[in-house]
């Protein structure tokens, strides 16, 4: 039986070495700079996502409703002289961030809709 020099000892054994440090090294550049992530991650990203999709869409409804407040120039005007923090109070306690159907406002919506109010002239 003829034996092929790659399974000499030495020869096993680099093979070995070659195939651990490829190993690491095809897993340190895949989750380093390759973007690989984790199952939990990736969900909680997609959760994020999605989260921040559903505020992009409500947060110009908040504003719409804010600026159809009956006394909307009054409102904007008291508004834009609070400080950061409390405008999204406001909006929050004013209801213009609580859509039909619900009690409360959605997470990040005041803030968003407070945001985009900061925007306005």
């Amino acid at each position: 039986m003829i034996k092929t020099s790659m399974f000499d000892a030495e020869s096993c054994k680099r093979l070995l070495q070659g195939a651990g440090i490829g190993t690491i090294a095809t897993v340190t550049l895949g989750f380093g700079l390759g973007g690989w992530v984790l199952g939990g991650t990736a969900e909680k990203q997609s959760m994020e996502a999605s989260r921040n999709a559903v505020v992009s869409v409500l947060a110009p409804i908040c504003v719409d409703n804010f600026q159809r407040a009956d006394a909307g120039t009054q409102a904007l005007t008291t508004f834009q002289k609070e400080v950061m923090y409390k405008q999204t109070v406001l909006i929050e306690e004013g209801g213009w961030a609580v859509l039909p159907g619900n009690e409360k406002a959605g997470v990040g919506v005041a803030s968003a809709c407070a945001a985009l109010l900061r925007e306005i002239k």
